[in-house]
């Protein structure tokens, strides 16, 4: 009998969304469509619905690092993205966790607050995130409000991006992605900011006229998926940012919400 290849396998870590559009489970229908076995270490259970966060529960440090340690033990772990941490004392636990396995290939995803507004993370998480995790990230994918965040200064336009991306690599990620779609106006397209070690570079995609739900940790955990398959940070960018806007324009209505289900099965 002719033996099959191992899997590729990737990890996220990140909240768990109950209306299964964002979190976790956005993270394993993006790995599932890449042809890519997701693990997951839940950080914060949650309870949401197409409108809104309603309520949410950390998980205990000492569980999370359990979840960790388990998967460490057995699989062969090509990528890490990291989206929500809901503390500081999480946020900790993962960040002695990369150190110690020694993490390649981490996208980090600094989920700080909901789409409709509710704080994910505190200033103390905040400053772990800032100070510990963006010197292990192989790229940190923040929009302009959770890049200001970061930063601890207003970013609303465009023209901040360069700026922005310049000083999170000053504080230590090896690249950065900035999302436009909260840029000042309502611009007929959306352009994302890339810079590394190497240059400079920008996407454009047309804005199309509705909201989905899961873009951010769609994008994130398709460059992981990426990544875990051997390819290039520039190669996994491009085509997990090809990937989102195919998802975009298979979105679909779904509950009583205004923004769409993004469309994850792949051509």
């Amino acid at each position: 009998m002719t033996r099959k290849p191992r899997l590729t396998v990737a990890l996220t870590i990140a909240g768990s969304d109950s209306a299964g559009l964002a979190g976790i489970q956005a993270d394993l229908k993006t790995f599932a469509a890449l042809g890519v076995h997701g693990l997951t270490a839940v950080t914060a259970v949650t309870a949401q619905n197409s409108r809104a966060v309603v309520a949410t529960h950390t998980v205990a440090p000492a569980l999370l690092q359990a979840q960790l340690e388990a998967l460490q033990a057995d699989f062969r772990i090509g990528a890490i993205k990291i989206g929500m941490l809901a503390s500081a004392a999480i946020a900790r636990v993962v960040a002695d966790w990369l150190e110690r396995v020694d993490a390649r290939n981490v996208v980090l995803d600094p989920v700080l607050v909901s789409s409709s507004g509710r704080p994910l993370l505190s200033a103390a998480g905040v400053r772990v995130l800032r100070e510990r995790l963006l010197p292990l990230a192989t790229i940190v994918t923040p929009n302009l409000p959770e890049a200001a965040a970061l930063l601890g200064r207003p970013l609303t336009a465009v023209d901040d991006f360069r700026e922005a991306a310049i000083a999170l690599r000053g504080l230590g990620a090896r690249a950065v992605l900035i999302k436009g779609g909260h840029a000042r106006g309502r611009a007929e397209v959306i352009r994302d900011f890339y810079a590394d070690a190497r240059g400079e570079r920008g996407f454009v995609h047309a804005r199309l006229p509705y909201a989905a739900r899961g873009t951010g940790c769609t994008l994130s955990s398709a460059i992981a998926a990426g990544l875990a398959r051997g390819k290039s940070l520039r190669t996994a960018l491009d085509e997990a940012e090809a990937y989102l806007q195919r998802c975009y324009r298979r979105a679909r209505p779904i509950g009583r919400g205004a923004a769409r289900a993004l469309g994850h099965a792949d051509d």
